[in-house]
């Protein structure tokens, strides 16, 4: 199948945009990327009509599918906080694939988004990619991209209304390094006894949940807000070598020097919301751009249902107004996103290889004007305008 007569924005730094050009897809991947227009066309293919064709949007940051769509408790599955470490949680056995919310996303250009556990429990459970089209969340599911890990205020206030650990700080950052450290022993007494033909030690879920982050297959999603969370998050990070996403980062501006220094990754929002608890004092829509320029690699997320994840594009439009590159505005929702997510192999540009999650506007995908046009995933139109 071709895309042909459409202006290509590809995402990669350097590459050309394609004045009118064309896509080819095949078995739900793009084959090839050109200029001009194929020798042949078919009634299967799809004109562009000279709109513009950009990977699709992706959220990196949700929680999709587990706050529903008007379903009041009985469709929050987002906080298991009957203990604070559950790392053994997984997002896929809460996922209601038929929240609404799914189809806002594919209207507004979303093909995919990371959505996962809530920040109430020190460590929550993981975090996986979904494209926002399919039959059923097995189906939806590109991989596992993380563990849920959180600082300050939500671990705080949950737990301190039950009287029991952690009310504190220095808590919540404790029981986060008791359960690594004891992942990390379970994890060489494991290797111990195969080496010597020993018995195992006695299965421990949670320790084998936290195995992938040890061994860096899975990124810490630190939740963090304040300056000095967002430093403790480091910290840990450090201490046991973890790959880790700062995840909201909202005084990240405070110490991005220190950030940029560090080569840290942030994932920046909800930006379209008010400064409704005591982490968010310090919120600026300047976020985004002084992390970027203090060379922090910066995606923006929705935080959905915090900022409705139709209002992804409008939200990194309010990081461009505010200093942001525009180049890197459409970035933050697109192939930077998919870096930050271990997706850049998968999604999030225009390239042969990857897949075919595109879309085609009728403009600047940062004006709240314009109006996405088509949206496909895995090379199947699943909305189109056109």
């Amino acid at each position: 199948m071709y895309i042909y007569n459409a202006e290509i924005y590809p995402q990669t730094k350097d590459t050309d945009i394609v004045q009118c050009g064309y896509v080819l897809i095949e078995n739900g991947k793009i084959a090839e990327v050109g200029a001009g227009t194929p020798s042949a066309v078919s009634s299967e293919d799809i004109d562009a009509h000279g709109l513009r064709l950009y990977p699709g949007f992706i959220d990196i940051h949700t929680h999709m599918g587990l706050i529903g769509d008007g379903m009041g408790a009985e469709g929050e599955d987002v906080n298991e906080d009957s203990d604070p470490v559950t790392p053994h949680l997984r997002t896929i056995d809460g996922l209601c694939f038929t929240d609404g919310y799914f189809a806002d996303a594919v209207r507004a250009g979303v093909t995919c988004c990371v959505t996962g556990v809530g920040s109430t429990n020190p460590i929550g459970g993981d975090l996986i990619a979904v494209k926002t089209a399919g039959r059923c969340a097995d189906e939806m599911l590109v991989r596992r991209v993380g563990l849920k890990l959180a600082l300050g205020e939500n671990p705080k206030s949950t737990f301190a209304e039950r009287d029991t650990a952690p009310i504190t700080r220095m808590a919540t950052a404790a029981i986060i390094r008791e359960a690594l450290f004891k992942a990390q022993r379970y994890m060489q007494d494991k290797a111990d006894a195969e080496e010597n033909g020993d018995s195992l030690p006695e299965f421990d879920m949670k320790s084998e949940a936290l195995i992938p982050l040890l061994k860096r297959e899975l990124k810490a999603h630190f939740h963090c807000h304040r300056a000095d969370d967002i430093m403790t998050a480091v910290r840990i990070a450090e201490e046991f070598d973890l790959d880790y996403v700062l995840v909201h980062c909202t005084e990240g501006h405070v110490v991005a020097e220190l950030l940029g220094e560090k080569k840290a990754q942030a994932v920046v929002g909800p930006i379209i919301c008010d400064r409704g608890k005591p982490e968010l004092s310090r919120q600026t829509t300047e976020n985004a751009g002084i992390l970027y320029k203090n060379g922090v690699k910066t995606a923006v997320c929705t935080d959905h249902p915090e900022v409705p994840i139709q209002y992804l594009a409008a939200s990194a439009a309010y990081c461009v107004k505010s200093g942001l590159p525009r180049e890197e505005g459409v970035r933050s929702v697109t192939l930077t996103a998919a870096e930050i997510a271990g997706l850049g192999g998968v999604t999030g540009d225009i390239a042969p290889g990857l897949d075919a999650d595109l879309i085609l506007t009728d403009g600047d995908p940062l004006d709240i004007m314009t109006r996405v046009k088509m949206t496909m995933i895995g090379g199947k139109t699943v909305y189109n305008e056109i």
